[in-house]
């Protein structure tokens, strides 16, 4: 029997997404208004459309109004973007955007700086071009992960993008606002969906009979939902961070047996909020694949239900599921399933693959992994990245696929024009994998300021500047060739996935961050907060301690977040706290006015240096 709903005092959000009219207004009614935004209401429900309303921090100045631009967030799910949709997004970013292309965590593409007055341009561009905003953002399954390998000789990987693709329509909202908005009602579709999505739409159970949205229902979901699809071993997708992760598994002649399934995984949390954490999917069960959908449509069917509607901090379905037990939520899910779930399959470890470098398909074609830095595809100087992709895909109408780590699979290229490409990437000053740090490799960042408004220090543009000063402090202590998996956020709702990284700054002040420590290499272990608040400039003096007993106790071939998970926190500190470096001399505080201290901050991120280290440079430059 399932649990009964326990009556709850709905959000402001609940009540204003009922009065929606299914995610039309107040969208209609302000697309006709002058102004350059729109207003709270507008704002909440916009999101549903893939877009988030947003100001340029930089260009703040008092008594003026807001830099209001907005943030345009693709659905693409397993991150595949044809090459039309492609080329067409190159120019909206040149025409109506700040010149960027962003890859995102989650295999999608985010256009920035579209002003309210081409939303509509823009998005009508990109579903003629095979491309669709719809669900991108809002209380909804958001875009679904699979593994970016196009290979063509390995069938799990087919079965995992098909499936991918297939969970992506039978969980897009139903509501015609989306065409009415911004397609004058046009439902311009790239194709019907498979049949066994149709044949699980007319599935009846955990559906809202009569209903606009027979799976969301007026309200839709009570948070953001979010779903991964993998082959046993890789987790190109981090899988323990999804709502629901899916893994495929088939059978000794080659066919899709099921799937194991994973749910409540999250990231997001607020700082000094105990009751807010991050947490890794619990294993639910084995499900054929002829019941998949039915499956994954009963899980989402029990969070909408039974999520916490009264408190947007605690409704995304891994509190649910923390509140009530494995057991329970399982319980409930079968109830609306119709079936038994069998316990999970044994699977081997899961390792994380990012597929940068040249990789046969198994078709006799190649693909390319290349990496970027955050994600942003851009030019600057010598580094042409924008314009060399835009070259590529159009001179050979190569599709490309994103990955989890925020870099780029061109695919399908043909042998003969391997060497063509490498060449087109050097001459536009692109490196490729063998060429960059390994911190980088395997490092990602938010966007954070200026643009994003939950931000509460820097991320994106710090992490470079970063990223160096680790790479020193490594070589300092003869580790030159270490690496490890690097996350930095402006915030704590966890868009980069940082608490599964071995080494973790969560933005907590200006210029203020949480240090985190202990994920695993291969993203199935969390990572604990270490230091609560880190300034930029203590950086050096808080890492240089860890690495000195990294160095010094480390197992053979242990990684940094392995070594910190097995020496224990206790450990960590005890040495950090005793530990004195050579070169340790006195220090003597000097103040700066807020002008210099923001100019000296700006270089000192471009130059990978600690603020510290370019005061003292600058000063005694000057008494020389």
């Amino acid at each position: 029997m399932s649990p009964t709903a326990a009556p709850q005092k709905l959000s402001k959000v609940e009540d204003l997404k009922a009065r929606s009219h299914y995610l039309l207004e107040p969208i209609l009614s302000q697309l006709q208004e002058e102004s350059t935004h729109f207003n709270e209401d507008g704002i909440q429900i916009l999101k549903f459309h893939g877009s988030y309303q947003q100001d340029n921090r930089d260009n703040r100045v008092k008594g003026q109004e807001k830099d209001f631009q907005f943030m345009l967030r693709l659905r693409s799910p397993g991150g595949y973007i044809p090459p039309q949709l492609y080329l067409t997004l190159d120019q909206l970013a040149e025409d109506y955007g700040n010149g960027t292309l962003r890859a995102t965590t989650r295999q999608a593409f985010q256009l920035h700086g579209i002003l309210k007055r081409d939303l509509k341009t823009v998005i009508r561009r990109i579903v003629e071009n095979l491309g669709s905003t719809i669900s991108a953002c809002g209380d909804v399954n958001r875009n679904v992960m699979a593994p970016p390998a196009p290979f063509r000789d390995r069938p799990e990987y087919e079965w995992a993008r098909t499936h991918a693709n297939n969970i992506a329509d039978l969980l897009t909202p139903e509501s015609g606002a989306y065409y009415e908005l911004w397609l004058d009602g046009e439902k311009i579709l790239s194709g019907e969906p498979d049949p066994a999505v149709l044949a699980a739409r007319r599935n009846p159970k955990g559906r809202v009979a009569d209903s606009v949205e027979p799976l969301y229902s007026d309200r839709y979901l009570p948070r953001k939902f979010k779903i991964a699809v993998t082959v046993p071993g890789d987790n190109s997708i981090d899988l323990f961070t999804q709502d629901i992760g899916l893994v495929v598994i088939g059978n000794d002649r080659g066919e899709l047996e099921g799937f194991n399934v994973y749910v409540g995984g999250g990231m997001g949390r607020t700082h000094n909020k105990e009751e807010t954490f991050a947490r890794l999917a619990d294993p639910l069960g084995f499900v054929p694949a002829a019941d998949i959908y039915a499956a994954v449509q009963a899980i989402v069917a029990t969070q909408r239900d039974y999520g916490d509607r009264s408190n947007r901090r605690h409704a995304r379905m891994k509190y649910l599921i923390h509140d009530w037990g494995i057991a329970k939520f399982k319980a409930a899910v079968e109830d609306v399933f119709g079936k038994a779930i069998a316990p999970v399959r044994e699977l081997p470890p899961f390792r994380y693959r990012d597929y940068l470098g040249w990789h046969e398909q198994g078709d006799g074609k190649w693909f390319l992994g290349l990496p970027i830095t955050s994600g942003r595809i851009k030019d600057d100087g010598n580094w042409q990245l924008r314009s060399a992709l835009r070259e590529i895909v159009s001179r050979w109408q190569l599709p490309l696929l994103l990955t989890g780590s925020q870099d780029v699979l061109i695919y399908d290229v043909q042998p003969s024009d391997r060497a063509a490409i490498d060449k087109l990437l050097r001459d536009r000053g692109v490196h490729t994998v063998e060429a960059i740090d390994s911190l980088q490799r395997y490092a990602m960042a938010c966007p954070a300021l200026p643009t994003c408004g939950l931000a509460i220090t820097e991320s994106e543009r710090a992490l470079p500047g970063l990223l160096v000063r680790i790479r020193r402090l490594l070589e300092e202590q003869g580790l030159p060739d270490e690496h490890f998996v690097v996350r930095m956020t402006g915030c704590p709702n966890g868009c980069a996935r940082p608490y599964m990284a071995e080494l973790a700054f969560v933005g907590s002040a200006p210029n203020t961050y949480q240090l985190w420590l202990g994920g695993s290499p291969d993203q199935t272990r969390l990572a604990r907060p270490f230091i609560d608040r880190l300034a930029d400039g203590d950086v050096e003096t808080q890492l240089r301690p860890l690495f000195v007993f990294f160095k010094q106790s480390r197992q053979a071939g242990e990684s940094f977040g392995n070594f910190c998970d097995r020496v224990g926190f206790e450990a960590l500190h005890q040495f950090s706290e005793s530990y004195q470096h050579d070169a340790a001399k006195p220090r003597y505080r000097v103040g700066l006015r807020a002008d210099v201290h923001g100019r000296l901050k700006a270089e000192a991120d471009k130059r990978g240096v600690s603020l510290t280290d370019l005061a003292c440079e600058a000063i005694a430059a000057y008494l020389r």
